[in-house]
């Protein structure tokens, strides 16, 4: 018996020796930054005569962390992104593995020179029955997803409309690898997110958004197992950590 390989089907397994980590990690020298959020910071704990670092003087590593989910690096959001309500991804999130489909996709420039992602460019018919995560990487695929600086910048976002199409064909979770699925200044309306979640009409509670992933160009477009790990935020996001598994 092989404990690292996990059958999903009566003839598909994983391999649980073999993660694809798409997660960028929180580091406060570099990694990027989004809608004017500073970097984070990690700073040793000072209590007394204590200090939290062994580097200078004290017994033990012991650090503050200050950072924002949304504008430091790959993190997972839940509806309490967008509610009234106070709903947190701790609540939301009850679940860690789904099925998942990787595409890649060319956004296009309309008038106002921004770039869209809508339903002409992602081929929604191409998403197998059962598949709860869609990841979207978006092309060309550089590396300075790694540290690219958005802010300001207004990246890349998603047509509503396709976020409503991904809803109606059963996505749980949607996983990008830009800062948002909406436009970085449209006064609010977060209308990308309201469709996805369908917010107030009909609240999707156990769906989720994560952003700023890097799927490096080695990794095909193909389905994977996909494993979402959160910290037990009682916040609306959660710095997060994505993992593909190759179906065989």
């Amino acid at each position: 018996m092989e404990l690292n390989k996990v059958y999903i089907s009566e003839e598909k397994f994983v391999s649980l020796n073999e993660p694809i980590d798409i997660s960028i990690p929180l580091n406060p020298k570099e990694g990027p930054l989004a809608f004017h959020i500073p970097a984070p910071r990690f700073e040793p704990i000072r209590v007394g005569n204590f200090i939290g670092s062994v580097a200078l003087g004290g017994s033990a590593n012991c650090e503050n962390l200050m950072l924002n989910a949304h504008g430091n690096g790959t993190h997972t959001e839940c509806l309490g992104h967008i509610s009234k309500e106070r709903i947190t991804i701790n609540q939301c999130l009850k679940k860690f593995h789904f099925l998942g489909l990787l595409l890649s996709v060319n956004p296009k420039k309309i008038a106002n020179g921004d770039y869209l992602i809508d339903e002409q460019i992602v081929d929604l018919t191409q998403i197998p029955e059962g598949t709860e995560a869609l990841i979207i990487r978006t092309l060309p695929n550089s590396n300075n997803k790694l540290t690219a600086i958005y802010s300001g910048n207004n990246p890349c976002y998603f047509d509503p409309k396709l976020t409503a199409a991904i809803r109606l064909k059963g996505i749980k979770h949607l996983i990008i690898d830009l800062p948002s699925v909406d436009r970085e200044e449209d006064e609010g309306a977060l209308a990308a997110h309201h469709a996805y979640w369908d917010y107030p009409t009909k609240p999707r509670y156990d769906c989720t958004i994560t952003e700023m992933v890097y799927v490096k160009e080695e990794i095909a477009d193909d389905s994977y197992l996909v494993n979402i790990q959160i910290a037990s935020f009682e916040s609306d996001a959660s710095p997060s950590k994505i993992i593909l598994y190759k179906i065989n």
